[in-house]
């Protein structure tokens, strides 16, 4: 079953927001899934995609009107981050601030613990 977790994830206003916006452009629930895989060249990578809705063993955390998912075991490698949405002159992305990340990528798209 799925679980709330506020004060193990976060997704900030501004994440929120932009997840709003696409969701709204394609038709979708504001719910954006974070999982976490293998690759990257520091070992693990993030990845985000819009879900339709929760999976029994996603962890639930909202912000805003917008639904973050995180599965059981990307849990453990994400617990206390936050994801952000950041818009800079060299592009714009939802980069995730992650206390149990030994070390990163320049990128910042892939983490090592």
């Amino acid at each position: 079953m799925a679980t709330a977790l506020s004060q193990e994830i976060g997704l900030t206003p501004a994440a929120a927001a932009r997840v709003a916006a696409i969701a709204a452009k394609q038709g979708k629930p504001a719910t954006l899934r974070l999982s976490v895989e293998g690759g990257g060249c520091s070992g693990f990578q993030y990845k985000f995609e819009l879900a339709d809705a929760p999976a029994d063993d996603d962890a639930i955390a909202q912000t805003d009107g917008v639904t973050l998912l995180v599965d059981s075991i990307s849990l453990d490698l994400v617990r206390g981050a936050s994801v952000d949405y950041v818009e800079s002159l060299g592009g714009a992305a939802f980069r995730v601030t992650n206390p149990l990340a030994a070390s990163g990528c320049g990128c910042g798209t892939s983490f090592a613990v």
